[in-house]
């Protein structure tokens, strides 16, 4: 799965990964603070959803990203503790690229990597929980907005006022 540089592509994360990705999450999301045990978790139940932006031997970016079920998302920095099952949906928990490798594609990379997780597992949904700042990008990404409930409302206001919950159709072929 290499994007546009030999010396920067997506592989699996590991146990070994998980300081790294933390301090990514410290310095790229400060404002949306999560526990290296809440990763360390999300590699544990779903670690084919788990990747690492190595650039240059160096973490530049992870994908943090699991099968789900329903619109409800995890609140910000809850763990889990056994994923839900069925699972109808694959959700991205989380993506952050450091300044040094956006721009080159990565991302869109990733996204095109769970669609595939999605429809390996039969799933027929994206879901994410888009922060405010992030909205835009993932409107262009094809997400649509979702229409939350009062449950769905609470857990979202964990995240920050212009958090919501986005979802993106998934073709079961590959086709757009």
């Amino acid at each position: 799965m290499t994007a546009f540089c030999a010396n920067t592509i997506w592989r699996g994360m590991t146990p070994d990964d998980l300081e790294a990705v933390t301090t990514l999450a410290d310095t790229i999301h400060a404002d949306y603070p999560e526990d290296k045990a809440i990763f360390a978790e999300r590699l544990h139940l779903a670690p084919e959803g788990c990747l690492v932006l190595d650039h240059e031997g160096t973490p530049g970016g992870y994908l943090i990203s699991h099968p789900w079920r329903g619109l409800v998302c995890p609140p910000l920095n809850a763990l889990l503790h056994t994923l839900p099952q069925p699972a109808d949906r694959w959700y991205l928990h989380d993506i952050a690229l450091a300044p040094a490798v956006r721009g080159g594609g990565h991302a869109r990379t990733a996204i095109e990597h769970m669609r595939g997780l999605a429809r390996k597992h039969g799933l027929r949904w994206l879901t994410l929980t888009s922060t405010g700042p992030a909205r835009a990008f993932w409107l262009a990404q094809g997400f649509i907005e979702e229409q939350p409930t009062a449950e769905e409302q609470a857990v979202l206001a964990s995240y920050d006022a212009q958090a919501r919950l986005l979802s993106c159709p998934i073709s079961p072929t590959g086709e757009a």
